[in-house]
């Protein structure tokens, strides 16, 4: 197996996406979780089709360089406004022109994920509001995932 530089890795990828491709990479980093899980799920992204909206999942570039995929949280007059699942800050405002890709499907557990299945409504409806209450729903949910799965 060949390691890759990710930064190289996703340019390559965004290329592709320029071309008018849709590509797929291993989600890398905790940022997105608990909707997506490092090194378990996969993300499929293209170029955007569409005005972009709050609750869509967006490649976009940092001025530093820096590739990251999060969420709209907020369309406003001076960009747009992002933050990850798994974070309770907000980033931004982040311009149009650093957004390459739009997320469109995901592989989740390996189950196919798609706009109008449970799972990407709720977090693209439900959890994108939730922030303050994010890290209390997460415990929660461990909390009840240890005893479902222990037997307690």
């Amino acid at each position: 197996m060949k390691v890759v530089d990710t930064r190289e890795y996703v340019t390559m990828l965004r290329g592709l996406v320029e071309e008018g491709r849709e590509v797929s990479m291993v989600i890398s980093g905790s940022s997105m979780s608990p909707f997506l899980i490092h090194q378990r799920d996969t993300i499929f992204f293209k170029k955007p089709d569409r005005p972009l909206r709050t609750g869509d999942m967006v490649f976009f570039e940092r001025p530093g360089g820096q590739y990251v995929m999060h969420r709209i949280w907020k369309v406003k007059k001076d960009g747009y406004y992002i933050v990850g699942d798994g974070q309770t800050v907000i980033e931004g405002p982040v311009q149009r022109q650093q957004i390459f890709a739009r997320i469109t499907k995901v592989r989740r557990k390996g189950e196919w994920i798609r706009p109008g299945d449970f799972w990407w409504e709720f977090f693209e409806h439900v959890w994108i509001h939730m922030i303050p209450l994010r890290r209390a729903a997460a415990r929660l949910y461990s909390l009840l995932h240890r005893e479902v799965n222990h037997g307690r």
